[in-house]
């Protein structure tokens, strides 16, 4: 009887998942182009060794490490500013918790298209405030300079996903116990010793696991990036999702596409087992 309650979940497992990565693995092992079909030589590691000695491998890689590091730190300090703010006994609480979640509840698609159109050179709302305040005497192209590119998606990374982290740490901030914090205050302790010395510790797997999560989604996000820039201008903003995107579908190599995704796979797992480490530390399991 179990074992009939767990097929038809295997089944969709094993149709959705392990096939398709048996089937890139094996293509990874062989030069399979589309421009020359039927012709598929067996080169077993050497699409890997290709990858791994290339620059714009590399290039590609940094600048998903640096995009990963960056939105991560920002979403998770921002994000505790929220949470503590949200956790305050306001007045308006409520409403602050739901305008707070509006920006994760859009779309990737609607929310990339959005600061696309916000980040436009010609009319982009950006230009218009900036200009009108002051701040800028001309217009910029945003996502025209490479050296703007990739912190403008930066920007719009951390709007849509800071309110998840907020709404997380929140989570984990109410499941402290109110009486501790009383007893430091009662004891003198101001805010920033009742944030360093017990909100922070008690945080910890929280922090750990929400690194976990961001890092791995950060480090292979592709459709915000692709929408906002196409990993342009001058592959400034071209990470190692949107290469082995370009390999593959645009170049036509999926041998060579299929080796750098489980390129990608292993480098978040060894990010993840960082983490994961550091979270058994504390005593806590995922």
């Amino acid at each position: 009887m179990a074992a009939a309650f767990v097929a038809p979940a295997a089944l969709v497992i094993i149709l959705v998942v392990l096939i398709p990565l048996g089937r890139a693995l094996w293509m990874s092992l062989f030069d399979i182009r589309l421009i020359r079909p039927g012709v598929e030589p067996f080169v077993g590691l050497g699409n890997y060794l290709e990858q791994l000695t290339s620059g714009d491998f590399w290039a590609a890689t940094w600048r998903a490490l640096y995009f990963t590091i960056v939105t991560t730190a920002l979403e998770l300090g921002f994000g505790m500013g929220l949470a503590l703010l949200m956790d305050q006994p306001l007045r308006w609480r409520w409403l602050l918790r739901t305008m707070v979640i509006l920006p994760w509840a859009l779309p990737t698609i609607v929310n990339a298209l959005m600061w696309r159109w916000i980040d436009n050179a010609e009319y982009g709302a950006l230009n218009a405030l900036l200009t009108q305040t002051g701040v800028l005497h001309a217009y910029q192209p945003w996502l025209s300079d490479s050296d703007l590119a990739m912190w403008m998606v930066i920007v719009a990374d951390v709007w849509k996903l800071t309110p998840l982290v907020a709404i997380l740490l929140l989570a984990g901030l109410q499941s402290i116990d109110r009486e501790v914090v009383e007893v430091a205050r009662v004891d003198g302790a101001g805010p920033w010793q009742v944030f360093r010395h017990i909100l922070l510790p008690l945080l910890t797997p929280v922090i750990l696991i929400l690194l976990v999560l961001r890092t791995m989604e950060a480090f292979k996000v592709f459709d915000l990036i692709w929408i906002m820039t196409h990993g342009g201008p001058a592959n400034s903003t071209q990470t190692i999702a949107i290469y082995a995107y370009q390999t593959a579908y645009q170049g036509f190599d999926f041998g060579r596409g299929a080796a750098l995704g489980y390129l990608i796979a292993l480098v978040i797992m060894v990010l993840a087992a960082v983490y994961l480490r550091l979270l058994g530390r504390t005593g806590q399991t995922v």
